[in-house]
């Protein structure tokens, strides 16, 4: 063989070498770059699903609220008009659900306080997942509180891991939840309260949730660890609800009876019932007072042991600004500015906490 022809093959299979070389050497820094860029979209969502408000946030903007309140529609009926605040579900086995304050214009429809939310995990997370901007298909990691992890996380976890396929508002949507972290309920308040400089850093903090269907408290102390608690399934707005939808001056004026639904509507919009006009915003404490007066003789029985070293009452929840002006100048008490979100704002915040740990110690 001629020299040049030798010299030529040489230099052929040498870039040959160093081209499988270099490929070598890319791939890995690819599946790199292809894993960061799925990490980079992967939508975190902070959920609470609580029996007035279904509340979330993903890290933008506010947290926001849907209404805890749902409508299956036969197959045969048209939805009303859906939004962001009242979206429709439409699953693949044709099964249809709407949620928010549009589900009121039909009949019969369903709220989640007189039903067991964590047998609709799954949909309440379908109605809270909003589309990313560029995308309906994407990976997302999920944090999620319950009143009573031991008892239902699992069942939580088992209905949210792995792929959806759902539309939502009319857009197809294929979700990957691939991770699901379940919190205490009220924890995340305490976090966010934490943050806001309102939690002592000695002694224990009592934190008082106050929800539509249930309360809960929980004894926290200064390194934040959970020594005691207590899970009332009754006693939230509900309860106070309910005991104003007997009362004759209301029945009497409407004509006939009251739904306590609508009255747990009327603690949000100065007391008024639907848009009839009427309101017991004046002899509201008549109830007021008994059941908060109850709530708290509960929690001071529970902790009397430990009273001595409580630094803290920490009130959150949908049902706390009922009560607020009452705690108002009370040396331990402390209730949240923004109580309604006050728990999702602090479950993000941990996995924020959680995503710069992992950071530092990658680097």
């Amino acid at each position: 063989m001629p020299t040049a022809t030798k010299t030529t093959a040489k230099t052929t299979a040498a870039n040959k070498t160093a081209a499988k070389t270099t490929a070598a050497k890319a791939a890995p820094r690819a599946r790199k770059a292809q894993s960061d860029q799925a990490s980079s979209t992967a939508q975190i969502l902070a959920l609470d699903a609580g029996n007035y408000d279904l509340k979330f946030f993903s890290g933008q903007g506010h947290p926001k609220a849907i209404r805890s309140v749902r409508f299956r529609l036969p197959q045969g009926r048209d939805a009303v008009s859906y939004s962001e605040a009242s979206p429709l579900i439409e699953l693949p086995n044709g099964r249809r659900e709407h949620f928010g304050a549009q589900a009121y214009k039909y009949r019969r429809q369903q709220q989640t306080v007189i039903e067991n939310k964590v047998e609709f995990a799954k949909l309440h997370f379908y109605a809270c997942l909003e589309p990313l901007a560029d995308s309906a298909e994407f990976p997302v990691h999920l944090l999620v509180s319950t009143p009573d992890p031991i008892r239902h996380a699992d069942e939580i976890r088992a209905q949210l891991l792995g792929l959806h396929e759902f539309k939502r508002n009319g857009t197809e949507c294929r979700v990957t939840v691939e991770s699901v972290t379940v919190e205490r309920e009220g924890m995340g308040a305490y976090y966010h309260a934490q943050q806001q400089g309102l939690i002592p850093n000695v002694g224990y903090t009592v934190v008082v949730d106050i929800g539509g269907g249930t309360w809960l408290t929980r004894l926290v102390d200064s390194d934040g660890e959970v020594i005691d608690e207590n899970i009332m399934d009754r006693g939230g707005t509900y309860e106070l609800a309910t005991a104003i939808s007997f009362d004759r001056r209301l029945i009497n004026a409407l004509g006939t009876t009251v739904d306590p639904c609508v009255i747990m509507d009327g603690f949000r919009t100065g007391h008024g019932y639907a848009d009839t006009g009427l309101s017991w915003a004046g002899w509201l404490d008549e109830y007021l007072d008994p059941w908060f007066k109850g709530i708290f003789q509960m929690v001071k029985a529970q902790y009397t042991p430990y009273m001595a070293r409580v630094t803290r009452f920490l009130v959150t929840g949908g049902g706390s600004h009922l009560i607020a002006e009452r705690l108002e100048g009370r040396k331990l008490f402390a209730v949240l500015r923004d109580p309604q979100f006050a728990n999702v704002l602090g479950l993000y915040s941990r996995s924020t906490d959680q995503q710069l740990c992992l950071t530092t110690k990658s680097e």
